[in-house]
């Protein structure tokens, strides 16, 4: 049975925090906390914690492609506000997401979009709730504060994938199975694309920075969003991490700036292991004298000394990986891969 909405008393009612509150519990540390598992027939919740979604089309899109995952779907109370460039206010947004972890009908949760806002609401988010009512969580971009404060906070694995009103292609559809109803060990390995015709593939392709495995858990996510939380409480430790990386339209100096946060903030010195995705539309701009992407990051990356490769199918990309955010992995800088170690999901 379909739900158009969720009541708006229940988005007002399911643990949430009073607006301009934090949950006061602190962070359990580095304890792994395995979201429940989904198959076909379940429900979905989407929701917008973060810009607005202008074309009303998008969101019947978002709910065709749940459905035609085998899903059921509802809907936050707010999903399909706006507020300026978010979708809603804080507190709507941040009660829509603490109510879909609150409902027991709700099996996990698809962001409709990133964009911009979701860490306006770390400090609203009841991370209780979340801790006693594990479920996946799947989006990117902006979503990476999400993943990163409830990592911190819960330790909860989530998940670093297309968002709703993304493209739901070939690659993706097949990706969310194997990922979420499968619950297969991925080996995440790029593809050839099939429509390059050259004889030594040139699309696709990975390039090792320093060559090695490393075994680590997996976190990271969209660089600018990542960079931004520096400092805070809604970190999660990168001790020992394989951190993987990805942006969209930013000259190579942001990145190199943004890297050199990370550096500043500790963070890259404690790391096991590098990924980069694709950082598209970053290409250096007009005038004399700008790195490239590749020198930034071989400046920031090889001194480190670990394994690392750029060029994962990870980002703004037409198709990309889902990952779990939080997960034990292998990385193998040589191959241009890595492997989740443990299953991500626990028994129903």
């Amino acid at each position: 049975m379909h739900r158009r909405d969720f009541l708006k008393a229940t988005a007002l009612l399911a643990g949430a925090p009073a607006a301009g509150l934090a949950a006061t519990t602190a962070a359990p540390g580095t304890a792994r906390l395995l979201p429940r598992s989904l198959s076909p027939g379940d429900t979905v919740a989407l929701v917008s914690p973060s810009a607005a979604v202008a074309e009303p089309l998008d969101l019947q899109l978002a709910r065709e492609v749940m459905e035609a995952l085998g899903l059921r779907v509802v809907t936050g109370a707010h999903y399909a506000d706006r507020r300026g460039h978010l979708a809603g206010d804080d507190a709507a947004r941040a009660g829509d997401l603490n109510a879909a972890f609150a409902d027991p009908a709700v099996a996990a949760i698809v962001c409709t979009r990133g964009g911009s806002g979701a860490a306006r609401l770390l400090p609203l988010l009841d991370y209780d709730a979340i801790r006693a009512n594990p479920k996946a969580l799947l989006g990117y971009s902006d979503i990476t504060a999400l993943h990163c404060a409830i990592q911190a906070r819960t330790g909860l694995v989530t998940f670093h994938g297309p968002i709703g009103t993304g493209s739901w292609n070939r690659f993706n559809a097949d990706q969310f199975r194997r990922v979420f109803f499968e619950r297969e060990l991925m080996h995440y390995a790029n593809r050839r694309d099939p429509d390059d015709d050259e004889l030594v593939p040139r699309r696709n392709r990975t390039i090792t920075l320093r060559g090695g495995k490393a075994r680590g858990r997996l976190l990271g996510g969209n660089l600018t969003v990542l960079s931004a939380l520096a400092g805070s409480p809604y970190l999660p430790d990168f001790d020992g991490a394989i951190l993987f990386l990805e942006d969209v339209s930013e000259a190579p100096y942001r990145m190199d700036r943004m890297l050199t946060t990370l550096k500043l903030a500790g963070i890259l010195d404690r790391i096991a292991g590098f990924v980069f995705g694709e950082c598209t539309d970053c290409e250096p701009g007009n005038g004399y004298g700008s790195l490239t992407l590749a020198q930034v990051l071989d400046d920031h990356i090889l001194p480190l000394g670990i394994p690392a490769y750029r060029g994962a199918m990870i980002g703004h990309v037409r198709e990309q990986f889902i990952l779990p955010v939080g997960a034990d992995v292998e990385l193998d800088a040589d191959a241009g891969s890595f492997r989740m170690l443990a299953p991500v999901f626990a028994g129903r």
